[in-house]
């Protein structure tokens, strides 16, 4: 019998361990010397609440399923019919194809064909690499359609360091955050500086609900962006990086959903929700050939102790 996830591929490196799955390429596994860093699922499940699935050719929702591009208008699927939204794009639940796995790197396939909604041929590709510095996920969306094609990328690791996050400290670098209305789609993005939702300095979570993103990020001299989750009975925790690209960090406890507060998603985000209809941070790939029809996109967990 199959796994519902399809095939497992499992990789080691540095310390640590990962499964990616073939239904969305999917990361279900990530371990540092035995320790759980991700709040995955079993070989026995398919993935819930977006676990450790790829979000492409968009992250988070599109209003309606509706959007306007090129001059034309588009109807995708609703996908979240109970919002009447299209959420996380088209590729989390698809059979992608292996390219290349080694003893401690995958990557794999996924030709996204053009369809009712989303009419441009993209290549998508994927590359999972383990080392001593922890995991590196590249995501990379080339067009192969002769006209400009909108595109934006995410992914949806839940960050875990034992078992419920009331207790743990949090370093999210981010100034801003978007607010959203009972659909969970924009309404405004507004300064957080010393509200509740300001974790630029680490301090403990307590009873703080998350389902919203954040922006205007600090990052280092290389333009990356690290958040921070950590347990400070033991010093141990997780690190989640983003490179330049990733303009947006949406955290996720999950407080409606039977695993409520277990673990906290940090999902990297090119671009926020709704975005095919703002246009805030959608990319727009070039056609075939011409520079700029291709873009990747670079972020990766580590341990901390």
């Amino acid at each position: 019998m199959l796994a519902p996830s399809g095939e497992q591929y499992e990789i080691e490196g540095g310390g640590y361990r990962a499964v990616v799955t073939e239904s969305g390429a999917a990361l279900r596994v990530l371990e540092y010397a035995g320790r759980p860093l991700v709040d995955g699922f079993g070989p026995d499940e398919m993935a819930s609440g977006g676990r450790g699935q790829l979000l492409m050719p968009w992250p988070n929702r599109i209003r309606d399923g509706k959007y306007s591009f090129g001059g034309r208008e588009h109807q995708l699927p609703l996908t979240e019919p109970s919002r009447h939204n299209a959420s996380h794009g088209l590729a989390r639940w698809v059979a992608w194809t292996l390219e290349e796995h080694t003893s401690n790197s995958v990557s794999l396939v996924y030709r996204l064909m053009a369809q009712t909604g989303y009419p441009w041929l993209v290549d998508l590709h994927v590359l999972y690499d383990l080392s001593a510095e922890g995991l590196q996920v590249t995501q990379t969306a080339t067009n192969m359609a002769g006209e400009p094609a909108p595109y934006a990328c995410g992914a949806h690791p839940y960050l875990c360091v034992g078992e419920g996050i009331d207790h743990l400290e949090l370093t999210l670098p981010a100034s801003r955050r978007m607010t959203n209305d009972e659909r969970l789609l924009p309404v405004s993005v507004d300064d957080i500086t010393g509200t509740d939702h300001d974790f630029r300095k680490s301090r403990v979570i307590g009873s703080t609900v998350f389902d919203n993103a954040y922006t205007d990020l600090d990052r280092d001299d290389e333009g990356i962006a690290t958040a921070v989750l950590s347990d400070p009975a033991t010093g141990l925790g997780v690190a989640l990086w983003a490179d330049s690209h990733v303009r947006w960090l949406l955290a996720f406890s999950a407080d409606a959903t039977p695993t409520a507060r277990r673990s906290l998603a940090i999902e990297p985000m090119t671009a926020p929700a709704d975005a095919f209809n703002s246009g805030q941070d959608l990319v727009t790939l070039a056609p075939a050939g011409q520079e700029g029809d291709e873009l990747s996109v670079s972020w990766g967990i580590r341990a901390v102790d």
